[in-house]
């Protein structure tokens, strides 16, 4: 059987989330969110904005966890959100995911879609033998504005909603808060709302950044939108950043202060290497029960 290119990859040296490797099982992204740094130029990706599924996918994902020596958490959604509009008729991920379990892996995605529910199932399936981490991205609480930097993906309640269905299934999972934008969502009432929000939903993590990257493309597309949508922002920004590839917002060290603390008072957790241990710790403790 002939299969496609290569959708596995290694991941060396230092990880995002504790992931052993990386899938993308589309190309390009719907969701149309004014920040996206997937849009840029080094990510070879010619036409952004359409949703296209890798050639053979399944097929691929297949042959190549037969062909791996050693098991380990799979990371996806980092380019391509598994969770677009495609997915409910295609159903890639899906089948990804009855691949994960059946050939032992762990999994831990990135979606901003209340579609992960449907595979409920599945991922409690893998919680059996496996880690797995789902991580809900919402930047901003109000659906108005969410509306206006995120345009085509579900309102950030209907996310909270779907955090609360995970966690009462006993999935583990949280929030990437990122990118909290400058001068748009980086106020204290913003962050410190996700934050009681999580907690109200069973979230076990936020994971934050306090500012976006920008470049080429991805630069062009956001100022277009500012100016569509935040009059006068787009040369608040240039002002501000030039044309710096990080830009932090002026907030993000006042912010900290204020939103460290309610998490750790919530039982949050918000460093890397705590939610890494947190979430794989139970299987840790249950191979050095089975040794």
């Amino acid at each position: 059987m002939l299969v496609g290119e290569s959708v596995i990859t290694k991941i060396k040296g230092d990880n995002w989330f504790g992931h052993d490797y990386n899938l993308n099982v589309y190309r390009g992204c719907s969701h149309g969110c004014i920040y996206c740094d997937s849009r840029s130029e080094c990510y070879g990706i010619k036409i952004f904005d359409t949703v296209m599924p890798k050639d053979l996918v399944l097929e691929t994902v297949k042959s190549e966890l037969q062909g791996k020596k050693k098991s380990g958490v799979i990371g996806t959604g980092a380019m391509s959100d598994p969770y677009n509009p495609l997915e409910r008729e295609l159903m890639l991920s899906r089948g990804v995911l009855e691949l994960i379990n059946f050939y032992g892996f762990g999994v831990s995605i990135a979606t901003k879609s209340p579609l992960i529910t449907r595979d409920l199932d599945l991922l409690k399936k893998i919680a059996k033998h496996s880690p797995v981490l789902v991580k809900i991205t919402i930047t901003t609480f109000d659906d108005e504005l969410c509306k206006k930097i995120e345009p085509h993906v579900a309102f950030s309640s209907e996310r909270f909603h779907a955090l609360k269905q995970l966690s009462d299934h006993g999935i583990y999972c949280g929030i990437l808060l990122m990118p909290v934008l400058p001068f748009i969502n980086d106020t204290e009432e913003n962050v410190l709302a996700i934050a009681n929000a999580a907690k109200e939903n069973g979230a076990k993590f936020i994971y934050p950044a306090f500012g976006v990257t920008m470049r080429d493309r991805n630069r062009e597309y956001m100022f277009h939108a500012l100016d569509q949508d935040f009059k006068g922002l787009k040369e608040k920004y240039i002002a501000a950043y030039g044309n710096s590839y990080e830009c932090v917002s002026p907030n993000a060290s006042a912010l900290h202060k204020k939103f460290r603390p309610l998490c750790n008072e919530l039982g949050i957790l918000t460093h890397m290497k705590d939610i890494i241990k947190d979430y794989k710790l139970p299987y840790q403790n249950e191979q050095i029960s089975l040794f």
